[in-house]
């Protein structure tokens, strides 16, 4: 949803599509293979999020950047998220793609940035430049082709070098490709990976959409909540910071300042 101003002053939000409107923390693909383990959206983002309706939080921006070796399919789950279609016969990115999203979570709007990168080792120079800032990071691996898996550590570090604590991802690609019995020994294979990497893992395949929507609108999640109950914990001023929105919290009114009021006076 897109914030618009009324003539009487009043905000409201414009409607974005259904599937991009986030009400419910969404799951991970498998437990097991994720460092993230909340199951709902924190109190105090909940909070600030009711504050929302009346104004108080303004518009967020999120930077996620997808790597990976080339061919692997980056660019095409980035296209059947964004645009639902899949190209069997897309050319290999040249640089950078680059891809907004809007959404509404919780009712807040919310934008997500997606940086598309090359794999090929010429453009890593041009490509490495736009990891800076990044508050997701994707590494993406075919998973039908072993030696893409063996180079996902190699591209976790390039990625994350300049990145201020990153949610971090394991996608394997092309699901589609593997035989169920091929599929659960490279899966046990990556979720190893992951865990090793502090990634959360995930398995889609552009070409028939499994999993495509939900890792998306779980990776929006995730950043949502974890990157908010940072800012909310960490400042007790009235303005907060989110990667490069802002978010305003009005102290009178607020539940979180409230309830730290009235634990002082206890004391």
């Amino acid at each position: 949803m897109q914030r618009q101003k009324m003539s009487s002053g009043r905000t409201v939000l414009a409607a974005v599509p259904k599937d991009r409107v986030i009400t419910q923390y969404p799951k991970p693909y498998n437990p097991n293979a994720s460092p993230y383990n909340n199951i709902e959206f924190h109190p105090k983002v909940k909070g600030a999020c009711a504050e929302n309706r009346t104004g108080r939080v303004g518009l967020k921006i999120c930077k996620a950047v997808i790597v990976g070796d080339v061919a692997v399919g980056k660019t095409c789950v980035v296209n059947r998220f964004c645009h639902n279609v899949f190209n069997r016969d897309y050319k290999a990115t040249i640089g950078v793609d680059f891809e907004v999203e809007k959404f509404s979570v919780l009712g807040v709007p919310f934008t997500l940035q997606m940086w598309d990168t090359a794999g090929q080792e010429r453009f890593k120079c041009i490509a490495s430049s736009y990891y800076r800032g990044a508050n997701i990071v994707i590494v993406a691996f075919d998973l039908s082709d072993e030696c893409s898996l063996l180079s996902v550590p190699k591209w976790m570090v390039e990625a994350t070098e300049n990145a201020d604590e990153p949610i971090k991802f394991l996608v394997g690609t092309k699901r589609d490709l593997l035989s169920d019995a091929a599929f659960a020994d490279v899966e046990a294979r990556a979720m190893v990976v992951a865990k090793n990497l502090g990634a959360e893992f995930w398995v889609t395949s552009s070409k028939t959409g499994v999993n495509v929507q939900e890792f998306f609108k779980r990776m929006v999640a995730l950043v949502f909540d974890i990157h908010l109950v940072k800012e909310l914990e960490a400042s007790n001023a009235p303005t907060i910071r989110m990667g490069t929105g802002l978010i305003q919290v009005q102290r009178e009114n607020s539940q979180y300042f409230e309830k730290k009021k009235k634990a002082q006076c206890c004391k």
